[in-house]
């Protein structure tokens, strides 16, 4: 089960933004754009995400047209940021996830991108991602997201290990992984892996296979992440019952501490608590610049069922209170957000404003996260004499510190949410 849908206030039913939204400093921020597609073939028991099966689905919700109705809403979108008087941006960064997005047709996905160029135009050097399945795609498939604008895939890969894959309920097999990543670099494509440590019976060994085969790709980009069990999942009921372990705090910190050592070792160096990147003869960094936009407070819209957009402050009000910025989120179910969209309705669920308090603790949450490290002057003063603890700990570089910006050692990183919490009071 998908988790709920945050509390907010009501969105209205043509999706207009607040009228003092167009005073924002929107020019010198980024926009880019998230597609969800809700769909997958298997849903795994380790799966939270907003996605659906066909046997989960039900009638009135189809994947045959599940393209013409999310460009049905990036429509809206070009009329609603326009309305609010926005200044009109190209999109710098476009993420396509789920789910399984790579279920659809590749011309649905090229049609979609199409879409998108319609409404707002693509910036020149656009970073246009998106997620796969090592088992939906093929060479011709992947010829064809890279003729349409795609730059970049990223494969779920999660485990090389047949027993690991089995537990986590994914249905490629590991032997493909090298098959995919070459067939996406002959199609130009650049290429990222998803992993996940801390699977129920996943020992030491295991882990390192699986960094190993995919540092053996030769990969740019490498994204690690701790399996977390939600409650409602297959996996929680398996844990539940006995029928599944979960390891300890120590070995989910030895396993991210081994990715950290074999990926440095081999030329990746880490941008993001989770993610990994190597750089490239220019001196650039082939960094998810996507998610550096969320990580970085830039704007964006969402498109699909569960999918949430923010446009940033600082805003003012009606009132004459300054707004931080403007969050809000699409109804979850496919069915649902196609019948409003069918009847010219948002898909919009709810909405919030952010109150600078809100979007501090979000700007240090998200920031500290990043190699750059965060400004002190982010913090409050009681968060910026935390710093002095934090370095003493061996939490946060010292070096750093002393030039203004609070940045994560390694075992920072492992306990970046309490470093979080001290910094944010």
């Amino acid at each position: 089960m998908s988790p709920a849908l945050p509390d907010g206030d009501p969105a209205p039913a043509d999706g207009a933004l607040p009228r003092w939204a167009g005073g924002s400093g929107a020019p010198q921020r980024a926009f880019g754009v998230y597609v969800h597609v809700p769909f997958c073939t298997v849903r795994c028991g380790y799966c939270d995400f907003n996605t659906y099966t066909a046997t989960e689905l039900g009638g009135g919700a189809s994947q045959d047209s599940y393209a013409t109705t999310a460009l049905s809403e990036i429509e809206l979108g070009a009329h609603v940021l326009a309305d609010a008087g926005l200044p009109a941006r190209e999109v710098s960064t476009v993420f396509v996830g789920g789910g399984t997005p790579t279920v659809l047709p590749a011309g649905d996905l090229a049609r979609i991108l199409d879409g998108l160029r319609d409404a707002w135009g693509l910036a020149d050097g656009a970073e246009v991602t998106t997620e796969a399945n090592p088992d939906s795609v093929s060479p011709e498939y992947l010829r064809t997201l890279a003729d349409a604008g795609f730059t970049r895939v990223s494969f779920g890969m999660q485990s090389a290990v047949p027993h690991v894959l089995a537990t986590l309920e994914r249905t490629h097999d590991p032997a493909r992984i090298p098959d995919v990543v070459a067939w996406a670099r002959d199609a130009g494509l650049d290429v990222s892996l998803d992993l996940i440590y801390g699977t129920p019976g996943e020992s030491l060994d295991d882990w390192r296979t699986s960094v190993e085969a995919a540092l053996a790709t030769g990969v740019d980009h490498v994204s690690a992440y701790a399996l977390v069990v939600e409650p409602g999942t297959r996996m929680a009921v398996q844990v539940r019952r006995g029928e599944l372990t979960l390891p300890d705090e120590d070995d989910q910190a030895a396993k991210y501490e081994l990715a950290d050592e074999l990926l440095t070792a081999s030329g990746l160096r880490w941008y993001e608590v989770s993610n990994w990147a190597r750089e490239r003869a220019d001196g650039s960094v082939a960094a998810c610049r996507h998610n550096l936009a969320y990580w970085r407070g830039d704007d964006w819209w969402g498109v699909g069922p569960g999918a949430h957009s923010y446009v940033g402050g600082p805003l003012v009000g009606d009132d004459g209170d300054e707004i931080a910025g403007v969050r809000w989120w699409n109804v979850k179910h496919p069915r649902r957000y196609a019948t409003m969209l069918a009847a010219g309705q948002s898909p919009a669920a709810g909405r919030e404003l952010l109150d600078a308090p809100t979007a501090t603790l979000e700007r240090v949450m998200l920031g500290v996260r990043l190699a750059e490290g965060l400004d002190l002057a982010e913090l409050s003063a009681a968060g910026r004499r935390a710093v002095a603890g934090q370095v003493a700990a061996g939490l946060l570089d010292g070096r750093a510190a002393i030039g203004g910006r609070a940045l994560l050692t390694r075992r920072g990183r492992l306990l970046a949410d309490a470093v979080v919490r001290d910094l944010t009071d």
